[in-house]
């Protein structure tokens, strides 16, 4: 059996470290060796992982990174932080495919996009959102940068003839991150921001309370929201390993249906108990379609509304497990 190295950027992530993990207990996959490129931590020490420090703005260290890499995954990335964006999201990617491009043991690269560069409800989407829909950032430079790491890696397909796949994520979740993103707390996770909507006092009393925002579009309909599990998206990625339909491939990667807030709220209503508000706001209804990912590389995702509510509400953290955010937006 042939031994391959997998460099995998964003190593220490939530998606790194559950890929690693699930792809280290694979007997498919017991030709892998793991390179984890790391900036701000590190991964435990493992005998199939070898940790490189550094950041991919750095082309001497993608160089050194690259020696006799036969697999990439692509994770690293910023959020809204203008100083850094571009040196990660483009250089950085444009180093590691120059790297791939020049390398004699390189077989393919895959990297996982995000349907922030499609505006997901930011702007409405009348129709469900495919692979073959032109590109439309939300304002902002995280959602720009997705914009061109995707069109980057699709040049290199045309430039080059690279093996490359991009795997087009909406909003990923683990743990109890679906929770936190309903809290009127500041603790929320990521947008909206709920209290921002009400009043000081009903905010805390929500957080009193456990109330559950539903999000509604101007029209006071529920609105829709793709997620996908981290679980899910794995499962995706190890796919696409060395699968001859990946080749050049965009695949939106998924939930089957995105999240209907008033659906959701029905659901922790007569599960839990917990109080509803409606809470109008600009956002749109989105509809991301995963059809030609499940019809090309074979893969379903496992999460649906009830699993990945309950997922997230019956988890506990550990003490060693805080919830921390490595990153703005």
């Amino acid at each position: 059996m042939s031994n391959n190295i997998i460099l995998v950027t964003g190593a220490t992530g939530k998606v790194g470290k559950t890929f690693i993990n699930r792809l280290l207990n694979d007997s498919r996959f017991n030709s892998f060796t793991v390179r984890a490129l790391c900036h701000n931590r590190e991964l435990p020490p493992h005998p199939r992982i070898q940790n490189i420090h550094g950041s991919i703005e750095h082309r001497d260290l993608v160089e050194k990174a690259m020696d006799g890499v036969t697999h990439v995954l692509h994770l690293a990335t910023v959020k809204e932080t203008p100083e850094q964006i571009m040196d990660v999201a483009v250089k950085g990617l444009f180093w590691l495919l120059e790297a791939c491009r020049t390398s004699a043991t390189f077989k393919q690269f895959i990297m996982v996009g995000g349907d922030a560069g499609m505006g997901h409800f930011v702007y409405p989407h009348p129709i469900p959102v495919t692979e073959t829909q032109k590109h439309s950032a939300y304002p902002g430079c995280y959602a720009l940068s997705k914009v061109l790491e995707e069109v980057m890696l699709e040049q290199y397909y045309i430039q080059y003839d690279l093996n490359g796949c991009c795997l087009r994520a909406p909003w990923i979740m683990e743990k109890d991150d679906f929770k936190y993103q309903l809290s009127f707390g500041e603790d929320v996770f990521g947008g909206p921001r709920w209290r921002d909507f009400v009043d000081e006092k009903t905010a805390d009393d929500y957080v009193r309370t456990q109330t559950i925002p539903i999000m509604l579009n101007l029209e006071a309909v529920p609105v829709k929201r793709n997620f996908v599990h981290v679980d899910d998206l794995v499962s995706a990625i190890l796919a696409a390993i060395d699968h001859p339909k990946a080749r050049q491939q965009l695949f939106n990667i998924c939930m089957d249906e995105p999240v209907d807030y008033g659906e959701m709220g029905k659901y922790l209503n007569s599960t839990r108990g917990f109080p509803t508000v409606e809470i109008k706001t600009e956002f749109h209804s989105t509809w991301l379609d995963n059809t030609k990912a499940k019809f090309l590389l074979g893969w379903r995702p496992e999460y649906d509304l009830k699993k990945i509510i309950d997922a997230a509400f019956d988890y506990v953290r550990s003490e060693d497990d805080p919830r921390k955010i490595w990153y703005p937006g």
